[in-house]
């Protein structure tokens, strides 16, 4: 059975579905299992009842799919994702499956170039396809009979794949050093070469080949002009058009309302005040002053200026 790639005291799995031969289907078992000893080293499983025949994560070596002759195997992706999942580390599958030519919109079947992309999307990997050979008489008829396919652009690959030297899931620690090696300074080694093309020397700057360019050559006249004091100075509040000093007011403002305060003129209560004292109450601040013009400025002593 070297075809198959089984070996003694392996343990094979051999599925098969509805378009298998019966007697093919025996023959290929005892010829297996005589391969691999008499210890229940052979399973026999059914296409649609895979997910159902409860096998451990890396239960097989080898997984043979299709390979009864006469078969016309359709592998879906559930298939094939639980065949990865149940067979070994570093294990084995190799499979036939019946593919088209050419795609087709109503056709299930794929191509054969889409056989190997789904084999790797499940899983496994160093998949390759082996041989590819026309259908028997007796092949096309249970196509027909099982798929319902009419037409003529089929053909059977043969195709194996691995699963990877780990289980889905593992993980492994890491060893680090972090430990300096003898010989080995703190200071990573410059290459000599690099060095020299970073470092300038004296005879780099009398090269004739090397135009240097003077720094004062980037000014212009504008730009050595003295500026302008005032175009230095921040703009005041009032300029700014605000009505009062800001906290921390450097520009005058503050002071100039202060001043404003201290001497503004007191508020009439009776709006009488410049008529003359024969209108002034008698705590009126004009007092025993000659009448003045409505909005007239008038400056009154310190003893004036008392509450009412």
């Amino acid at each position: 059975m070297e075809e198959y790639g089984v070996a003694p005291g392996q343990c094979v799995a051999i599925i098969w579905d509805s378009s298998s031969p019966v007697e093919a289907l025996k023959d290929l078992v005892n010829k297996i299992q005589a391969l691999v000893g008499a210890d229940n080293r052979v399973s026999v499983e059914n296409i649609n009842q895979l997910s159902q025949s409860a096998h451990k994560e890396s239960s097989f070596d080898v997984i043979l799919s299709g390979v009864v002759p006469g078969s016309t195997t359709q592998h879906s992706a559930e298939v094939l994702a639980e065949i990865a999942r149940i067979l070994k580390p570093g294990g084995r599958v190799l499979l036939k499956e019946l593919v088209v030519t050419e795609s087709e919109n109503n056709s299930t079947i794929k191509t054969a170039a889409k056989l190997p992309t789904a084999l790797t999307l499940s899983g496994l990997v160093e998949v390759k396809e082996l041989q590819k050979e026309a259908l028997t008489p007796e092949e096309a008829q249970s196509v027909r009979a099982h798929l319902g396919y009419q037409g003529s652009d089929l053909l059977i690959v043969q195709i194996e794949g691995r699963k990877p030297n780990f289980e889905v899931g593992s993980s492994s620690q890491l060893k680090l050093s972090f430990a300096k090696k003898p010989g080995l300074s703190g200071k990573p080694s410059v290459d000599p070469a690099t060095a020299k093309l970073w470092t300038l020397s004296a005879n780099d700057m009398n090269d004739e080949e090397m135009d240097l360019l003077d720094s004062d050559e980037l000014l212009d006249s504008e730009d050595l002009k003295r500026p302008d004091p005032l175009s230095l100075r921040a703009p005041s509040c009032k300029e700014m058009g605000k009505k009062k000093a800001c906290k921390n007011c450097t520009c005058g403002l503050a002071e100039e309302l202060e001043q404003e305060k201290s001497s503004s003129q007191p508020k009439s209560a009776c709006g009488n005040c410049y008529l003359g004292d024969a209108f002034r109450c008698a705590s009126c601040p004009y007092l025993g002053m000659p009448a003045f013009k409505p909005g007239e400025k008038i400056l009154l002593k310190e003893n004036q200026l008392h509450d009412a």
